[in-house]
């Protein structure tokens, strides 16, 4: 069983490296830049890590900017 879990644990954390990738390239295809989008190391470590993405902080421009490349998407 253990061996099961060590297996899936480079997977999450690749699969979540992916996963921000992806984000990080649908934002900039809007126009936005999260300056601090990447990996959280803590949930990347462990016996079962989790694999999640930090968005960062932003500026009050970006955070707009975020804003208004979602509303269209609420929309549908």
């Amino acid at each position: 069983m253990a061996t099961k879990g060590r297996a899936q644990t480079p997977d999450r954390v690749t699969q979540a490296g992916q996963a921000c990738e992806e984000l990080r390239e649908a934002l900039k295809a809007a126009g936005v830049v999260l300056p601090s989008l990447g990996l959280d190391p803590v949930s990347c470590t462990g016996s079962a890590p989790l694999g999640l993405i930090d968005l960062g902080r932003c500026n009050i421009a970006t955070a707009r900017a975020l804003a208004a490349a979602l509303r269209p998407q609420a929309a549908k």
